[in-house]
């Protein structure tokens, strides 16, 4: 089976590049623009289901691929974007004027250190087992799998682990982009087969 993880298209807080995390912002008309363009680029990869973050934002990109191919949406709170506590709505520049000494903490460990009142990467990543798990048991086929920045980075690092990809090759993943990745239930492996595939957005 394959599973297509998804960014949702971009807001407002993107654009000033504030930190979201699990404040809920909506799509912005470029971002609504970008869902649309995001399901006429599923429609060469159907799937049965799409699962998703709680957020608006993640929600909206989403139902634009489900209901251009007639499948159900399910949201899932283990899809939501990383907790970054008092930082979310603040650019970096801020975070560093107000919290440096909390900023300089989480640099040096972040798996293990969280923002004020945020998550740690540990706790993320567990949830995005989770995630995994609970995609992998309810699926009937191809799925779609639309979160965060973040929190997609985290998927394809927990799917990806033991496969032999360098840890030092960085993941990124652009607004209502496409990374596809294909599960074996048998030898229950994971393979990516494509990054960051922003194609349908041109």
């Amino acid at each position: 089976m394959r599973l297509y993880l998804i960014r949702h298209g971009q807001t407002d807080w993107n654009v000033a590049g504030r930190i979201q995390g699990s404040t809920d912002i909506p799509l912005n008309d470029t971002g609504r623009q970008q869902a649309a363009c995001l399901a006429k680029g599923m429609a060469n990869r159907p799937v049965t289901q799409v699962f998703c973050s709680t957020l608006s934002r993640a929600y909206e990109t989403a139902a634009a691929i489900g209901e251009s191919q007639d499948v159900p949406v399910c949201r899932l709170s283990e899809l939501e974007e990383v907790n970054y506590g008092k930082w979310e709505g603040l650019t970096m520049e801020e975070i560093r004027k107000r919290y440096p000494k909390e900023l300089e903490q989480w640099y040096l460990s972040p798996v293990e250190v969280a923002p004020p009142g945020g998550e740690t990467q540990t706790q993320v990543y567990e949830r995005c087992k989770r995630a995994v798990a609970r995609i992998l048991d309810q699926a009937k086929g191809d799925v779609a799998v639309v979160s965060h920045g973040a929190t997609v980075v985290f998927l394809l690092e927990y799917m990806l682990e033991g496969t032999g990809r360098s840890e030092e090759d960085d993941i990124i993943v652009g607004n209502a982009s496409i990374s596809t990745v294909e599960y074996d239930r048998e030898s229950k492996r994971f393979a990516l087969r494509q990054l960051n595939d922003r194609e349908h957005l041109k």
